[in-house]
């Protein structure tokens, strides 16, 4: 029995959906805060259970049974999420799960200047002390590109603060390992990145850009409180865009540029790389 949390939003639902791919519906499990949210994969022969990370008997008895617990990490910048994470681990511990899988973040190191990677690193600390395998996925970034680079197609340019290399990761390429690792024979113990093979930075990105386009797509490099101002006269709350603005800090001094080969590894194939995304927005 493999239990996925948080299975109905975007990285957990997808993670279900391609282990009904790969073995029985009874096999698998969802932990869900709204069981009615979840009603599709009952009828299709999943486990659907509340529980929610506030809630650890819940919890308790949403993983009753299970081999393996995917906890999908949470977003919430207002709760205590290492908190709520912790309510996870060792509900999962307490329910005799034999591994437990963490969706962490690239980058997740003591020092990283972006504040999430504190709620990362306080969870694995969690999961290194719980006595249980454990397994931190540490997914590189995989939010719309759109999202990162700004409105390039009507604009011609990438106008953003000082970056660094980044391995921009696709979610369903995330999702699709994810899987094959829950409902498969290879075990990875600790912290380990599952990222595009290749880091890349915003010139890198402009360039592939203009070739695509066949028109040149300018990188420009703002001031960081320039960038700043501009966000909040766009009406982004300034909390918001001050920890958009940590993270290009954060890539800037190099904490997200490690890459490796085990996304590919995982899935069989080539994951899908930042220009292949590219692509994909150049033909629209």
């Amino acid at each position: 029995m493999i239990i996925v949390t948080g299975a109905t939003g975007g990285l957990g639902g997808a993670v279900v959906e391609h282990l009904l791919e790969r073995m029985p519906a009874d096999r698998i499990g969802v932990s869900v805060r709204d069981a009615s949210k979840a009603r599709h994969l009952a009828d299709r022969g999943v486990r659907v259970r509340q529980g929610s990370y506030e809630e650890p008997a819940a919890l308790r008895d949403s993983f009753a049974g299970a081999e393996q617990v995917l906890v999908v990490s949470g977003n919430d910048p207002a709760a205590d999420l290492a908190g709520l994470h912790r309510n996870a681990v060792e509900a999962a511990v307490e329910a005799g799960v034999q591994r437990i899988v963490y969706t962490s973040q690239h980058g997740a190191v003591p020092g990283n200047p972006y504040p999430p990677s504190e709620v990362h690193t306080a969870t694995e600390a969690v999961l290194a002390e719980s006595g249980t395998a454990w397994t931190a996925l540490r997914n590189g970034a995989y939010g719309p590109l759109d999202q990162v680079l700004g409105p390039w197609r009507s604009t011609g340019e990438i106008v953003r603060p000082a970056d660094g290399p980044v391995p921009y990761t696709d979610r369903a390429d995330i999702a699709e390992a994810t899987a094959v690792l829950l409902a498969g024979d290879r075990a990875l113990d600790g912290p380990v990145n599952l990222t595009a093979p290749t880091a890349v930075t915003f010139d890198d990105l402009a360039e592939i850009a203009s070739g695509l386009t066949g028109r040149t797509v300018e990188r420009v490099v703002m001031d960081d409180e320039e960038w700043m101002a501009g966000q909040v006269a766009s009406g982004v709350p300034e909390p918001v865009a001050r920890l958009l603005l940590t993270w290009y800090q954060a890539a800037r001094t190099g904490c997200f540029a490690e890459a490796g080969p085990l996304l590919g590894e995982l899935l069989g194939r080539e994951p899908r790389s930042a220009a292949d995304r590219l692509a994909d927005q150049a033909a629209v």
